[in-house]
């Protein structure tokens, strides 16, 4: 009832909804909808009540727990699920055991403060609470497992496009899994898997986004490197808009994806590919190799041609664009 209620409200954007129009598409009396309207303003909604006219609410909260991103959902299995915190030490780690407990594909686990995140490498990535999204969604595609890599670049495109229709802000793709805005990180993205050697169980996506953080936020050591969507547009973002932006995108793409391929997606990952025809470097654990990036694979694999006219097929490494030395 709460969703459906906050649902109507939201649609009619700051208009007034009339009390025996919510009593009647939720099936409650008028009384039982003024009682919900006060959990809604507890939970930190302003709702402005006029007699004969109805509800509309004046401000919402900038908050990510499950009614407030279902609210705004199109989708009909990504986001349908989800486990929320409030704090948290890693949504992945949370979404590694629901998938092993037998979470369906499309569960997703939100936290306000992720305490103990990680990205590539197991690089810890920098979390206040309440600014950014930190979330998880499990998949569960029957692929073999060598091509689950290109669920990263599918999630890139899908949280480009929701970034894009929620702020108007275009971000770059830097192979493999970062979102870059001016040339700062503002995006994370994190896939891992359970499988055996010829069946994947699950895939788990993790997305982490700086979103309202200011920049007094990031530390000394991060500043000059990462930005946020609100410091770019210069306004504050509502987080779960966003999300449930990127979750359509994310449907939609999934579902291309799997009646069709990587083919439809991989030349929308490349429009939006900050390193292609540049000179970059490739530096892995054993070695750094400098030259053009071509593009990638149908399987996701960046080709890197070399001084000498060799074509390198990168599966895993740092890039670094050589202009930025």
């Amino acid at each position: 009832m709460k969703e459906t209620l906050l649902k109507m409200l939201l649609e009619r954007d700051g208009e007034f909804v009339s009390g025996e129009k919510i009593s009647k598409t939720i099936g409650c009396s008028r009384t039982a909808v003024w009682k919900h309207i006060e959990e809604l303003r507890k939970m930190g909604y302003e709702v402005e009540a006029v007699q004969r006219k109805g509800y509309r609410i004046v401000k919402r909260p900038n908050g990510i727990q499950a009614h407030e991103i279902q609210s705004g959902l199109t989708t009909k299995k990504i986001g349908r699920e989800i486990t929320y915190f409030d704090s948290t030490s890693s949504t992945q780690v949370v979404a590694h055991r629901l998938a092993q407990e037998g979470a369906q594909e499309g569960h997703v686990v939100v936290a306000n403060e992720q305490t103990g995140g990680k990205g590539r490498l197991g690089r810890a990535w920098h979390s206040p609470p309440g600014t950014s999204i930190y979330m998880s969604l499990i998949l569960r595609p029957q692929l073999p497992p060598q091509r689950t890599p290109q669920l990263t670049l599918l999630a890139a495109v899908a949280v480009v496009k929701g970034i894009k229709d929620v702020t108007g802000l275009t971000c770059e793709i830097k192979w493999p899994n970062d979102l870059l805005i001016k040339g700062k990180k503002v995006v994370g993205i994190l896939t891992e898997m359970q499988s055996e050697p010829d069946c994947v169980h699950s895939v788990i996506i993790g997305i982490g986004i700086n979103v309202n953080q200011q920049k007094e936020h990031f530390s000394s050591a991060i500043r000059n490197i990462a930005t946020s969507l609100a410091f770019e547009k210069e306004e504050e973002i509502q987080r779960s808009q966003l999300i449930a932006a990127i979750f359509a995108h994310f449907e939609t793409l999934y579902e291309e994806y799997i009646e069709h391929g990587f083919s439809r997606i991989k030349p929308i990952w490349e429009a939006y590919a900050v390193s292609i025809g540049k000179k970059i470097y490739a530096r892995s654990m054993h070695e750094v190799i400098y030259g053009t990036a071509k593009g990638i694979t149908n399987d996701g694999v960046l080709l890197l041609e070399d001084e000498l006219g060799e074509i390198h097929h990168i599966y895993s490494a740092d890039i670094e664009l050589a202009d930025q030395e």
